[in-house]
């Protein structure tokens, strides 16, 4: 039986994950969060489904081997694949992650929503799903972003090659009449200041790690295991390849002290 104490778990075939690990860190400060960076796999978007459901499984169990009492699969890839199967197999809660079509299609006044995302995430029956669910109505046009995901990998996020390259993708978006974009992918919340700051104040950005983080906090008030000692929580990093390079990485995009080595 989990204790209240225990930590919460995340993953992700990179440092994609991590602005859904800040934002879970600041609406539950007591909570101790273990990350796993499967950077050995990294990207999952370019592997089989059946892989990277393997993968996913294979992740939750080393999370587990840390005693989490609830594990956030973050990543769009791999919650679209394997949430599921990581649902029926492990017995503690699962929440997965998906592009924003539900709140970007509320939020659009003209009916026209742009997403970024990766092509990969594109050709999921769960982004299909969730456009005939709920976009009706509304015209989703999509913007594949393919240079993006490696680059916040690298720690490449320069402002102005970044800028040069969000203009490319946005630009195009905002001349064909959207007043919404959707950040299709966890690693482009590193972003939102940037796209914001190209798309304009008129453009709505929907970006999914707060909601994640009300969702964590949800489930986990649901099943009366929210952390309430008062002690501040700590966070642990953990890779299964490249560890330095992902610590590097982390520590430029999102300072925090770490619990632990990788």
């Amino acid at each position: 039986m989990p204790a209240k104490t225990d930590p919460i778990g995340i993953f992700d075939s990179g440092v994609g994950g991590l602005p859904i690990a800040a934002a879970i860190r600041e609406l539950l400060p007591d909570e101790h969060l273990v990350y796993y960076a499967d950077r050995a796999h990294f990207p999952y978007g370019d592997r089989p489904e059946e892989e990277v459901r393997h993968l996913a499984l294979d992740a939750a169990q080393l999370l587990l081997m840390h005693h989490a009492k609830l594990i956030v699969v973050a990543c769009n890839t791999a919650s679209s694949i394997a949430l599921s199967a990581l649902r029926s197999t492990y017995g503690v809660p699962f929440v997965g992650v998906v592009p924003g079509i539900k709140p970007g299609s509320l939020a659009s006044e003209r009916a026209k929503v742009g997403v970024l995302a990766t092509q990969a995430t594109f050709q999921t029956k769960v982004f299909t799903d969730l456009v005939s669910q709920f976009a009706q109505g509304v015209e989703v046009v999509h913007q594949v972003c393919p240079d993006l995901v490696a680059l916040i990998e690298a720690g490449e996020t320069g402002p102005e090659e970044m800028s040069r390259r969000l203009r490319g993708y946005i630009e195009p978006l905002l001349a064909s009449g959207v007043d919404t974009l959707v950040l299709g992918c966890t690693h482009y919340s590193f972003l939102t200041d940037a796209i914001h700051h190209i798309a304009g104040p008129d453009v709505r950005v929907i970006d999914t790690a707060l909601p994640v983080a009300r969702q964590v906090q949800r489930v986990l008030e649901g099943a009366a295991l929210l952390n309430d000692d008062g002690l501040g929580g700590s966070v642990a990093l953990h890779a299964s390849a490249d560890a330095a390079g992902v610590r590097a990485v982390a520590a430029t995009l999102w300072p925090q002290p770490q619990k632990e080595p990788v």
